[in-house]
């Protein structure tokens, strides 16, 4: 099973993407072996996916191109994928993924305006059709970002300098992708309690783990 977690900056997808890796690291063991569940970062997840991390979020690379911001994101991905993503599910183990290719979508394509068709092939080409079971968008207001923030006391990264135009035009996307893809894209409310978003989360991933009829009970 693979589940991704997508949304705007601070929205909790992480908080909630933890949590939800915690539930499903206690279901029952699998056929007498031990199942694992795997729990990675886009970008990152490999040695030269967390390279690519580095340079994509230093707020020194300011002159980056949105061109090459798609294609380093895109490579970074591609690795994931290649080393580990698409191993892990061929053994029959858990991916969930705090972030994936629509984040692409999402950022570079609504955000950034970036042609959303060059954006589909390079998702394509950069995923192999290796594409999420379920894919949580975390929602919240844009200005909650910058609430967020600062009660974090922590700087900005250079994608999250954008700007609140750029985060609206994001907000947007994921929006189409929900609307689009009802089967594999949920959207749960951001701005509740934390166990609140837990619970309606966890709904989400049983009723994809009884789609694909797992072999094993989820019991948080």
């Amino acid at each position: 099973m693979f589940i991704t977690f997508e949304g705007l900056d601070f929205s909790g997808k992480t908080t909630q993407a933890e949590r939800a890796v915690e539930k499903l690291r206690r279901l029952v063991i699998v056929e007498g072996m031990p199942h694992l569940v795997h729990f990675l970062r886009e970008p990152g997840g490999t040695r030269i996916s967390e390279r690519i991390r580095e340079i994509l979020l230093d707020k020194t690379n300011l002159e980056m191109a949105e061109l090459t911001e798609l294609l380093l994101f895109s490579a970074s991905r591609a690795q994931v994928v290649q080393q580990v993503i698409r191993p892990a599910l061929q053994r029959g183990d858990t991916v969930v993924c705090d972030r994936y290719c629509d984040s692409t979508t999402a950022y570079q394509g609504y955000g950034r305006q970036v042609d959303l068709g060059m954006i589909q092939a390079v998702n394509a080409a950069a995923t192999g059709g290796t594409m999420p079971d379920l894919t949580i968008i975390v929602d919240i207001p844009v200005e909650e970002i910058s609430r967020r923030k600062d009660l974090a006391g922590i700087p900005f990264d250079r994608m999250e300098s954008a700007g609140r135009a750029f985060y609206e035009r994001v907000r947007l996307g994921y929006c189409a992708l929900a609307a689009a893809e009802p089967g594999r894209v949920v959207t749960v409310d951001g701005t509740g309690s934390i166990e609140a978003i837990e619970q309606e989360v966890w709904k989400h991933i049983e009723r994809i783990g009884d789609t694909h009829q797992r072999k094993r009970k989820l019991t948080p």
